[in-house]
Order: structure tokens, then C-alpha cells, then sequence
């Protein structure tokens, strides 16, 4: 039976529509990137997820002044060679009472040739091309922190960083596999310069097995 990622599903007070969705990056080679929103986890529905229009602008890292152009459920840019990073803080509007808000701030890469995390939250590879990753968090490995692992035929299990924020994982199948991982943050926050108590740092890392 195929599971949902249990991460998301979790974070208690998150909207329905915003726990069950993530930004994540597909590439083929050195083709252009494809950005998506929705569960990676599901086959996408015909013509994209339903909240795919939320996706409006997301910033490639470093930033291009490449054309995004929206396909039929993803938004398609042309990204220069080797791993594409992107985030995006504008999908959904900060959610809850006042005083209490909570936000969401994604964050997403394809490829694992770079072990640098570039993103404030990345899952980066151990070595290029590695099958062992580490969730980066302000460049500070994080150590018991869950990763969701989506296998290419859509299986999905979760992992748990050992004390130096590592995880090994099965890569055994050829295709696409979806790595996330949630971390959040409360306090006196601000997105986008709105007050919040609650912010959902998101992040997803996609690569091809071949």
C-alpha cells in the first residue's frame, strides 16, 4: 500500500492544503528545469495539481533572469548546467488567528553532484552522486530529523538523520526518487513582512538514478 509523507501530515495546525503540498524540481540532463507543486508522493491529475496556480514566481538560486514559462502543472525555465536550486515564500498566505499565524517558506533542488548547501534548508549528497545525504539547516547538519524518501514508483519511506545529520538510503531502483524534510520554526517571525509565530521551513531534493 503506498504511504503518504508522514512529515507533512504531522505538522500539527497546518492547513490541509498546504501540509499535503510541496515545490519540488525535476531535470533530465542538462534539459530545462521543471518546477512543481503538489504531492510528490501521487501521480500528478491531468493538467497539474488544483493549488498549482498558487505557484506563481518561484526564484531559481542563484537568480536568472531565464523566462519561466507555465506548462500543464509545472512551470518550465531554462537553468544553467549541473544542480538547480529554487524557494518560493509566496504560495500560501500566512493561515490562523492573529498572534498565531503560521506560514510556510519551500525550498527544492534536482540533482546531487553539489555537497555544498546553497538553500537555508537543503538535503545535500555526502559525495557526488552519493546515496547517502545530509539535511543541511543553515549550514549546520541536523541530527534525529526525519527524511521522507519517495522511490520512482511512487513507494514511500521515512528516515531519520543519525547525530551528524546523516541518512543512508536504498537507492537501488532506476528513476526519479523525491527526498523532503519539514523543520519548523517558532517566534516573533515575519514572511514577507507579516507577523507569524510559526514558520514551516519545507525542502525537497530530486535526482535520477540511472
Amino acid at each position: 500500500m503506498k504511504t503518504f509523507p508522514l512529515a507533512l501530515l504531522a505538522l500539527i495546525g497546518l492547513t490541509a492544503t498546504a501540509q499535503a503540498h510541496e515545490i519540488w524540481v525535476e531535470r533530465d540532463g542538462a534539459g530545462p528545469a521543471r518546477i512543481y507543486l503538489g504531492e510528490p508522493g501521487d501521480t500528478l491529475p491531468e493538467g497539474g495539481d488544483p493549488e498549482f496556480e498558487k505557484l506563481k514566481s518561484p526564484k531559481l538560486v542563484p537568480a536568472t533572469q531565464a523566462a519561466q514559462a507555465r506548462k500543464a502543472g509545472y512551470i518550465e525555465v531554462a537553468a544553467p548546467a549541473g544542480d538547480v536550486r529554487v524557494t518560493d515564500d509566496s504560495v500560501f498566505e500566512p493561515w490562523g488567528e492573529d498572534g498565531k499565524k503560521q506560514g510556510v517558506i519551500y525550498y527544492a533542488r534536482a540533482g546531487r553532484a553539489d555537497t555544498k548547501a546553497v538553500l537555508p534548508l537543503e538535503i545535500v549528497p555526502t559525495a557526488p552522486g552519493a546515496d547517502s545525504f545530509t539535511l543541511i539547516r543553515d549550514g549546520k547538519p541536523v541530527p534525529a530529523a526525519k527524511i521522507l524518501a519517495i522511490s520512482p514508483d511512487k513507494w514511500s519511506k521515512s528516515f531519520t538523520t543519525d547525530a551528524q545529520g546523516r541518512v543512508a538510503l536504498p537507492i537501488n531502483a532506476k528513476g526519479r526518487y523525491i527526498l523532503s524534510a519539514t523543520q519548523e520554526e517558532t517566534g516573533s517571525l515575519t514572511l514577507r513582512g507579516a507577523p507569524v509565530a510559526t514558520l514551516y521551513h519545507m525542502t525537497t531534493t530530486s535526482f535520477v538514478n540511472d
